[in-house]
């Protein structure tokens, strides 16, 4: 019973509640008549003598054998009658609670189409439009209270991304500009005539840690972007996508057609995030997979390579903004974003993304995207 939908179960409840009021009433029906049939036979019917006879003439007629063979038939015309009365009203019983049922389960629907609106405006918040909202018409009962708290949550988790996803941007765009300063200062000042050895190492390495940081930026924008409601929705092949990016890197491709519409500079950045990922956290002289395809109504993108072992549990924390695993060598490159953006673009297009260790070391990377036609 738990297994079943909660209009099924609303349905048999309504049909459970209306055979015992049903079976109620006719057994009180039966009683009520059996009691009106036996008084009144029994007010009829007066004790006769043994043995009364008529002369009529020549013949005598038993009157007292007459009389009980009339009361025999009473009480037989009694059983028939509550025996119709109980078998004729069970039959009309089952027919009107089919119906009954029947009436149940249309009005189970209609009672429950408040909560439909509501699962499927959470669907669609799940897939990371906060913008939505239920807003429900009708009295104000307890589904209409419901829905009236989710869409002020909603309100509440909206503003909150909102302000977050502009403190990110503002942030980083005035980053930009005193790095943009920085950089510029550092080459002008490595590129006087026979610099010291000791301003060179110094200038290479503010410059390696200023790239760094505007990496970081560009990430954080990234990820902003990625998150907000996407705009642009062009037809993209991701094969075309990964034979640009992996062009010189990667030698084992696979690439067949795998068209999904979107915006082609966050798919490019999944592609690219994920190859340098590969590259990044991977073995001496280890080797790197990168496979497309279209799998029913999916398009997938499939990256891995023969990276250190990755314990299953650790695999979560990676999609994570700024979560690296210590063990992994090359860490100091990156800037914890990369997994995440690919994460967040993933969900903008209506897709996923899975990852699993991969046996004998390394990660399995697979992104998947609704099709295009």
């Amino acid at each position: 019973m738990s297994r079943l939908g909660i209009r099924t179960r609303l349905t048999v409840l309504y049909g459970v509640l209306f055979l015992l009021g049903g079976a109620t009433l006719l057994g009180v029906t039966y009683f009520l008549v059996k009691q009106n049939i036996h008084q009144r036979n029994s007010g009829a019917m007066t004790q006769l003598p043994a043995e009364f006879k008529i002369n009529f003439g020549d013949q005598q007629v038993a009157i007292t054998k007459f009389l009980q063979d009339l009361q025999v038939r009473q009480e037989q015309i009694e059983q028939n009658t509550l025996h119709a009365l109980l078998t004729q009203g069970a039959i009309a019983l089952g027919v009107v609670t089919v119906i009954g049922v029947g009436f149940g389960w249309l009005m189970a629907e209609r009672a429950l189409r408040p909560v439909g609106r509501i699962t499927e405006t959470a669907r669609r918040v799940a897939g990371g439009s906060l913008h939505e909202r239920i807003a429900l018409q009708g009295p104000a009962d307890e589904i209409k209270e419901l829905a009236d708290t989710f869409d002020s949550m909603l309100e509440r988790l909206d503003a909150a991304f909102d302000g977050q996803r502009r403190f990110v941007a503002n942030a980083s765009h005035e980053l930009r500009t005193p790095l943009t300063i920085n950089r510029t200062l550092i080459e002008v000042a490595l590129g006087r005539p026979a610099p010291p050895p000791e301003l060179v190492h110094l200038g290479e390495t503010l410059l390696a840690v200023n790239a760094r940081h505007e990496r970081l930026i560009d990430g954080l924008l990234t990820l902003v972007a990625s998150e907000q409601a996407l705009t642009v929705h062009d037809i993209v092949d991701v094969a075309e996508i990964a034979r640009h990016v992996t062009a010189g890197k990667v030698g084992t491709v696979s690439l067949e057609p795998a068209v999904t519409a979107g915006d082609p500079v966050l798919l490019e950045r999944v592609v690219q995030n994920l190859v340098d990922n590969a590259l990044a956290y991977n073995v001496p002289d280890g080797e790197v997979w990168v496979r497309t395809r279209t799998t029913g109504s999916r398009a997938e993108l499939v990256v891995e390579n023969t990276g250190p072992v990755v314990p299953a549990y650790e695999v979560p924390r990676l999609f994570e903004p700024f979560r690296r695993l210590r063990s992994r060598t090359g860490s100091g490159q990156g800037t914890g974003l990369g997994l995440s953006i690919v994460r967040s673009v993933a969900v903008a297009h209506g897709g996923r993304v899975d990852a699993r260790p991969r046996d004998g070391g390394g990660l399995i990377v697979t992104v998947t995207l609704p099709t295009q036609n």
